[in-house]
Parts: C-alpha cells; structure tokens; sequence
C-alpha cells in the first residue's frame, strides 16, 4: 500500500481543511508498466498524476528531446488539464505507481482556491518567491515572540543634572553614543533623555552656553520598558508614543536603551551588535572576536527565512567592514591614502555568503615611495587569515607581488592580457572585471577598472574566448531532463553558478557595464536592450537558489566546509523541481551565449 498522501507538501498545503478533504476522497492510485505510455501529445488529460514510486519522462515527440523527468512528490501535467490537451508525451521508463486526481475534481479547486491556482499560473521564479514568502511569515512569527534580554539592548550613558553641556558631549563622544539619560532633580520625573539633537539646538536655537546644565534642555518623561517584553510590543510602543528611544529598565533600574533603527534591524538580524564590534575593534584580536561571529549572524538570517539576495548584501557589506578594519590596523597610516587594497570573486561581486579564500590586490600611486610594500602585504595576509579568511590556492593574494602593483603598472597589464588573448590572459582579465574597492584610496582603482572595461567593449574577438571557460563545464541535468549526480553528489558551482556568472559578467563587458554585482549587471543589461526581463528574472532566481540550496547545506554540516557538492536527496520535492528549473535556465543561458559570441567548438 502507498503511503498516506500528504497535503502539508506544496501546493496541497493551500487548501482549506474542507478543500483537502475533498482531494484525499477523490484520490485514486494507478500502475503503469514500464514503457507505457500515460499521457500522449494531443491527449485530453483526465487527471492530475502525483509519483508515489518510479520515473515517468516527458518527451517532445517532434525533437525527440527529454524534457523532463518525474519521481517521487513530482506532479503532472496540470497544464494539460487546464489548456484541454497534452504538448508532450509522458511514459514511464521504471514500474511507476502514481495518485490520480480526477480533472474535475481539480479545476474546482483551481477555480475555489487562488492560492492554489497561483502555484500552477506562474513561472518557476514566481513560484519560488511565493515559497519564499511563506518564510517571511514564519520570519515575522519569530520577531513578535522574540524578548528584550541582555542580547539586543545597547549599554547608555547616565549624566548628572548638572553637567555641562561641553562635557556631556565630550564623554557621549567618547562612548560613541548619540543620546544619555540624565538624572533630574528638583522635577516630577527622576529621569531625562538628552540627545545630540537636543543639545545642537540649544546652543545654536536657544543661545545656551556651551557650560549650561544639560538637566535644563533634557527631555521628560523618558518612556521606559522592562527586560521580558516582546519586541514587537517595544515597536507599537514607539509608533504609538511618537518616540525612537525607549529606556529599558529592570527591577525600575536603568539597564540599557533600544532605539527605532536597532528594533528594525533585529527585525530580520543581529547584524548592528556585529558591525559595533567591528567599529570599536582597536586591535587584531579584537576584531578577530567580531569577525568569528559572522558565522552565527549568517546562520541567524537563513534560519529567519531572510532572502538570499538581501543576505548576501548584508554579509558581503560587513566582509568590507572587517576587512577595510584590518586593513587600518596593518598599514602605516602615512601610506594609507597612498594605495587602494580591492577584493576580487565573489566578494568583489558582493555575492559572498560565508567566508571564502583570500582574494585580494593592491594598486598603488605611481608617485608613492613604499619600499617594504612586500612586508606588509605579507602581514595583512597573514592577518586575514588569523580572522578566518583562508589563503587563495591560486595565490591571487596581496602577498604575491604579482597582484601589487602601481597604478601605471596595472594599466599596461591590462593592455597587455587584452592583447594576448588567451583563456589564461583572460581569466586572470575576468578575476580583475570583479574588482572592488574596499580600502584606502578608493579612486586609485578607477581608472584601471575603466581601461578594462574600455578595451573588451564590444572586442567580440577576445569575448569569443572570454565566454569559453563557462560553456566547458557540462549542466548536471541527464539525458532525461533529471538532476545528474555522482557520488560526491551536485556540483553546483561548476555546473551552475560559475557559467551564469561569468556568462552574465561577459555580457556586462561587452556592453562596457560598470556594475560588478551579478544581479545589478543582470538589470543593468536589461536597461540597455542586452537582456529581455523575463530571462533576467529566472537567471537572478536561479542564482539565488544556487547560493541559498549550497549555504543551507553547507550550515547543516555546521560549515565544515564550504564545498559545492549537493545532496540532492535531502531536498523536497519541491527544491528539487526548482533545482531541476533552475539548472535548465543555466543550461538555455549557455546555448544563447554560445550562439551570440559564435563558439562553434
């Protein structure tokens, strides 16, 4: 006997109790041999078929081309019930046993249920962000049962009703605090809250002295919560009150503040605690205590259900922090503006999740005197290897003076890789197109990134090699449109993330686009007529479930290691329907880069 069917599983989980009922009555099981065939083209399906063992293949009798395959949790062919006729041909290639849902029975919960009729309307990138946010909700769920405890308020300062305003400045600068609380005498409430706002405007609004008592501009009542309340009654709180800070007390003493911005941000993440550390770090080890949190944030925001998109932006903006703050705590500071140390890959693309190899270099200015350079491009690597960031087995690393270099130097390598023009030349081409600034001297990196992108615009010589490293490697998919493992399992960098990216990244130098993020080049090229949108949108989804299907394995391997082999058979069904998608739209990308760029081989 087949299992009990499950309708908790997409897109079953749309119905209403009644509505599921209704399914789980009218549902039949049917057997198919192998090699019988249970749809044909032109048919006029009469059921919904949900696999409950073996394969069915959907094959385009005209191309003889497999288009897809069917096993366990998969469904079809639902469009052949809603247009009145098959475009296919379905046949079982294993013993098949399938659940049959009559049409009847079906369109009427098509027709009852929108969300139901929603999940068979859209695209694949429509339909994974309507998954996506289902988790949202839970996300907010979590934010409304969340408490204010010790792990989310900022320490405050307390003044004195008599200190002076020059001094209450001095020591909120000090602290690195925009507001303190100050204890009133003489008034009905025991407590005032001053802010750098406040005090700006009685200097210069109400021509108070700089020696003035700050007990005197304060502002009264402070509203207060006590450590155990729910953040989300913290946030009503605020909107209600009109206020952006709220004392947190305990026992009626003063424990801490929460302002408006901080009960946003813990909203989604606790990405503010993080980046305080990083700012206030004034040592290596200090910084390498914030940076070994980064860990515990990622995990944080993918267990919320926080988009992919919005992580890696996050994450990849805190890498920066963290690596600019090494990057200041390692160098002269009379050489700081002197040079412009850029990452490269996928934290120049800002498309890092967890940390990954060292990949970094160093323009410096033509007219800068730095003899020992060498010295201390050896010790920042070192450095960002103590704060988690492994060396580059390539060794596209500041350590290696291939990759420091002044700014006239850069340049005429530049022109020089363009002229060879060889996979290699350009490779190391396609590792620079990637650079972003992240510390020093910014500028400096400009006019390198400008000659590169000057030189390969519209050069469809040199892009024809350019493009050829992302069509080598073969899209995991089999001959009968499944997902193609081996024993290590999917590897989904090679067979889907590094052809999109670099097959997006050539277009983008084609076109001489200045974005360096993948997602911003896809729009870009929309804008300029080089992409039509509804190809953009499925590319964008497709990374997105990429990086979000290997960091969730990555993370339940408590990230071990940050391989790019996937386990195919830990993902529901419905992951894997959207893997299976996804590697498909890599593999047309690829088809229309090789014609465009005419690679024949």
């Amino acid at each position: 006997m087949p299992e009990p069917f499950d309708t908790n599983s997409p897109p079953f989980d749309r119905l209403n109790v009644k509505q599921a009922k209704h399914l789980l009555s009218a549902l039949d099981v049917a057997y198919y041999r192998r090699g019988d065939t249970l749809i044909d083209i032109g048919d006029k399906n009469s059921a919904l078929n949900i696999v409950i063992k073996g394969r069915v293949q959907e094959v385009n009798p005209e191309t003889k081309e497999i288009q897809a395959q069917y096993i366990k949790d998969d469904l079809f062919d639902a469009r052949a019930l809603l247009l009145g006729y098959s475009h296919h041909c379905y046949r079982a290639v294993e013993d098949t046993l399938c659940y049959v849902l009559p049409k009847a029975v079906f369109v009427a919960l098509y027709e009852e249920n929108q969300a139901f009729a929603d999940y068979f309307n859209t695209s694949f990138s429509q339909r994974k962000r309507l998954l996506e946010k289902a988790q949202q909700q839970q996300n907010l769920a979590e934010f409304i049962l969340t408490k204010v405890d010790e792990s989310n308020i900022q320490p405050i300062l307390t003044l004195d009703h008599d200190t002076s305003i020059h001094d209450a400045t001095r020591q909120m600068h000090k602290q690195q605090q925009d507001c303190a609380l100050v204890a009133m005498k003489g008034k009905s409430h025991d407590v005032g809250i001053i802010t750098r706002t406040n005090l700006l405007h009685a200097l210069v609004e109400d021509g108070c002295s700089q020696q003035h008592p700050v007990g005197e501009v304060a502002t009264a009542p402070v509203i207060s919560v006590e450590v155990g309340e729910f953040l989300f009654n913290v946030m009503i709180l605020m909107t209600r009150d009109r206020v952006k800070r709220v004392r947190v007390t305990e026992n009626g003493g003063t424990v801490g503040m929460l302002d408006m911005t901080q009960v946003l941000s813990l909203f989604s993440t606790h990405s503010h605690v993080l980046t305080l550390q990083i700012n206030r770090a004034h040592t290596i080890e200090e910084l390498a205590l914030a940076a070994n949190n980064q860990q515990q944030l990622v995990e944080t925001l993918t267990n919320n259900g926080i988009h992919t998109q919005f992580v890696m932006e996050l994450i990849s903006a805190v890498n920066e922090q963290i690596i600019e703050k090494a990057f200041r705590l390692t160098m002269p500071e009379a050489f700081y503006d002197k040079c412009c140390l850029f990452v490269m890959g996928s934290e120049g693309r800002g498309e890092q999740v967890l940390k990954t190899d060292q990949d970094n270099g160093l323009v410096i200015a033509d007219d800068a005197d730095w003899p020992d350079v060498q010295h201390y491009m050896e010790r920042f690597s070192e450095v960002l290897s103590r704060l988690g960031y492994p060396p580059c087995p390539g060794n596209v690393m500041v350590n290696n003076p291939r990759w420091v270099k002044t700014q006239a130097e850069w340049q005429k390598d530049i022109l020089s890789l363009c002229q060879i023009s060889d996979e290699g030349s350009l490779m190391d081409l396609a590792i620079i197109a990637d650079s972003h600034a992240v510390a020093g001297n910014k500028a400096l990196l400009d006019p390198v990134s400008a000659l590169l992108r000057e030189t390969l615009k519209g050069n469809m010589l040199a892009l024809n090699t350019f493009v050829r490293p992302c069509l080598a490697f073969r899209v995991p998919l089999t001959l009968f449109g499944g997902l193609k493992t081996d024993k290590e399992g999917l590897d989904v960098k090679k067979g889907g993330i590094f052809p999109l990216v670099h097959g997006v990244r050539t277009m983008a130098l084609e076109n001489g686009l200045t974005e360096t993020n993948t997602f911003d080049r896809l729009n870009a090229l929309v804008k300029c007529n080089a992409m039509d949108q509804e190809n953009a949108n499925n590319l964008t989804e497709a990374l997105k479930l990429f990086v979000k299907t290997r960091l969730r394995q990555q993370l339940d391997n408590d990230a071990t290691t940050t391989g790019n082999q996937l386990d195919v058979t830990l993902l529901p069904r419905t992951e894997r329907d959207l893997l299976r998608d996804c590697l498909s739209v890599v593999k047309k990308f690829k088809e229309r880069l090789a014609t465009h760029y005419q690679v024949r081989d």
